[in-house]
């Protein structure tokens, strides 16, 4: 080799950088030589070579439960989402998946795979599959006797007066957790108890409405005695039955009761003195209300700092 064959480095070959550059447009050459000679089409056909979509025929029900689905506000958004997803896929069977996902926000592959999933499932396989985890441990009957225990029938006296979770998991056999479980899902409270009274009074209406009045629009120099009664232990009966608990509404019971039996105190608190004025009666009459008013006037009377209110 010749000095003269060298680059002006004087380091590589020149006759190695002319077959370099040969062989590189000899490639370049032959890959044009093969597009147009149709390898083109044929590497194209080759790369969107893949599974043909399922075909999405809807029946006139099919149609009607998927737009259900996917219109209604309570339904989950994920079933919604899978509705909406099958009736593209079947208004538009031609359309590529990529551009339906781009439509309504999802990949391609959640569009392939629904699409899937309700061709060979139709509407049930819209739905969740079972997850993965350990069975049931509670049967339907454990639940229903659970129930049947809490409405029907109340818990040893010497125990208690109501159903607590513990005694129930005691008396039924499962564990508290359980029981507190089953009285949430079916809205029972065994422990709460709630008011109830419908008056009978034809006057009911004016009534209210005097005693409303009375206190949006009192008249001048009025005195107002807000009575109430306490009783202690008396026999009492309620004026109506017990209406037992129900799933979602607790037990009710009237607010007032029948007396068989009690002595009755009649009572007034001084409120600047902090003194109390009380007396006893055997019935409880207009006819003792107005001797104890009249004690009260009394006392008042010699205490000029005695006021009622």
């Amino acid at each position: 080799m010749y000095p003269e064959d060298r680059d002006s480095l004087g380091c590589v070959p020149r006759l190695l950088v002319r077959s370099l550059v040969v062989g590189v447009g000899r490639m370049l050459t032959e890959r044009r030589e093969w597009c147009g000679l149709g390898w083109a089409p044929i590497l194209e056909g080759a790369m969107a070579r893949g599974p043909h979509p399922a075909d999405v025929t809807l029946t006139p029900e099919e149609r009607a439960a998927l737009e259900r689905f996917a219109r209604r506000p309570k339904t989950a958004q994920a079933l919604a989402l899978r509705a909406r997803i099958v009736l593209a896929c079947a208004a538009r069977p031609d359309v590529p998946h990529g551009v339906l996902a781009a439509e309504l926000g999802v990949t391609r592959q959640t569009v392939g795979k629904w699409r899937e999933r309700f061709a060979t499932k139709r509407l049930g396989g819209l739905l969740d599959e079972p997850r993965v985890g350990a069975p049931r441990s509670i049967t339907d009957a454990e639940i229903e006797e659970v129930i049947r225990l809490t409405l029907e029938t109340a818990p040893p006296k010497e125990q208690a007066t109501h159903w607590s979770t513990r005694l129930m998991a005691t008396q039924a056999g499962l564990s508290q957790t359980a029981v507190s479980r089953i009285w949430r899902a079916f809205a029972l409270q065994p422990h709460r108890a709630e008011a109830f009274k419908l008056s009978k009074d034809p006057q009911f209406i004016e009534k209210v409405r005097d005693i409303v009045g009375l206190y949006l629009d009192p008249p001048e120099r009025a005195l107002v005695l807000a009575v109430d009664e306490k009783t202690q232990i008396p026999a009492r009966e309620p004026t109506a039955p017990v209406v037992p608990m129900q799933p979602g509404q607790l037990e009710r019971h009237t607010h007032d009761y029948i007396r068989h039996g009690t002595t009755d105190l009649f009572a007034a608190l001084d409120v600047r003195a902090g003194t109390v004025i009380g007396e006893t009666h055997r019935r409880h009459r207009s006819i003792e209300f107005r001797h104890f008013l009249d004690t009260i006037v009394d006392t008042g009377t010699r205490r000029p700092s005695w006021t009622c209110t």
